[in-house]
């Protein structure tokens, strides 16, 4: 049973108990108002509990669990550091509204009745609402006043207990493999956490009836074993999830906003959904093709000619990084390691692409 049709069972009972109870008045107000003729009661509190069910199984959805679930849904879209703000900033409303509470109390009713609750109304409001749109001023001035005689303590407390910046990791990026090379270089400044919902899709890969892919999140599962395995790179399996959101991209996006930390991820369409979002996003491809080696027209280096061209006479070799050199009258080379020089470099969307020729 849903909750939907629990919240529309109860509005059904409560409301209908309501009718039931002011049915009887409510016969004698319409009877002076328009003039009716009087009626037995049993009569007005059968069709005042029959309409006030009715009412009520059609709206208790509306004013039970779809307000709970919209707030629930914002509250989950906030970051933690907004949180905070909104918090604070409702605590310090109500702190300012009780000060004034006692002062318009002794005001003449029903000034003194009234004057209170909206003060605290008021107060709560512009309270949260200033501390959440100023969150990053006051975050610098509670930075800059922090920076006194314990400012040095707490750089040493953060030096030695090694507190690191957390790296939400994506699936695509387990998968890829090149994570656990990355991570052992040291160049991940920060705790690699993988979200339980991360793990599970790449059991569900790993499990899948094609071939490839499960060779693929099998591949997954022994990177993240080594990455586990290595006492130098911090890993953390965390169960934090996000209610409402059902795509594993969705949910890492509106994670990595609330934990206000960056996504591991080699997947373009999670890369350009998190940057429209504003959240940080480190992209392995791009870190391939930035640690490429640079070449320059007429430099020469040795290249095995392992096929042939797209082109008449054109040979086909490869550098390290993957990188294809396209090499001109290069044919009748295959097979073998000669020296060439750079002719031409060009950057294209699939990488970088380089022709030469013997020389």
């Amino acid at each position: 049973m849903s909750i939907d049709l629990i919240s529309r069972i109860v509005g059904f009972i409560v409301f209908g108990s309501v009718g039931g109870f002011f049915g009887g008045h409510l016969g004698v107000l319409l009877e002076h108002s328009l003039s009716m003729q009087p009626q037995p009661v049993i009569v007005y509190y059968i069709i005042s509990t029959v309409l006030f069910a009715i009412l009520g199984f059609i709206i208790a959805p509306w004013i039970s669990v779809k307000p709970i679930n919209a707030l629930r849904k914002n509250l989950s879209d906030l970051s933690a550091q907004t949180l905070v703000f909104g918090i604070f900033g409702l605590v310090v409303g109500l702190v300012l509204s009780a000060l004034l509470a006692y002062p318009l109390s002794l005001l003449g009713r029903p000034f003194g009745n009234i004057l209170p609750v909206v003060t605290t109304i008021v107060f709560g409001y512009l309270g949260v609402i200033t501390f959440v749109s100023r969150q990053k001023e006051l975050r610098s001035f509670l930075r800059i006043g922090g920076r006194g005689q314990g400012s040095e303590e707490r750089s040493k407390r953060t030096s030695s207990t090694g507190e690191r910046c957390q790296i939400l990791v994506d699936t695509s990026t387990i998968i890829d493999g090149r994570i656990y090379d990355i991570a052992r270089t040291g160049f991940l400044p920060g705790e690699l956490l993988i979200p339980r919902f991360v793990l599970n899709e790449l059991q569900y890969v790993s499990d899948s009836a094609d071939n490839l892919r499960r060779q693929r999140g099998r591949r997954g599962m022994e990177v993240l074993s080594e990455l586990q395995k290595d006492s130098n790179i911090p890993v953390t399996i965390s169960d934090l999830d996000v209610e409402g959101v059902r795509e594993v991209d969705d949910r890492l996006v509106v994670l990595a906003r609330q934990l206000n930390c960056p996504i591991l991820t080699n997947d373009y369409n999670l890369n350009r959904i998190a940057e429209l979002q504003g959240v940080k996003v480190l992209n392995i491809n791009e870190l391939a093709n930035a640690v490429k080696a640079i070449l320059l027209p007429g430099e020469s280096l040795e290249m095995a000619i392992i096929q042939e061209g797209k082109e008449y006479g054109q040979g086909v070799g490869y550098m390290e990084d993957g990188t294809m050199v396209v090499v001109e009258d290069g044919n009748n080379y295959i097979g073998k390691t000669i020296k060439i020089t750079v002719t031409k470099v060009l950057q294209t969307a699939a990488g970088r692409m380089i022709f030469a020729k013997p020389d």
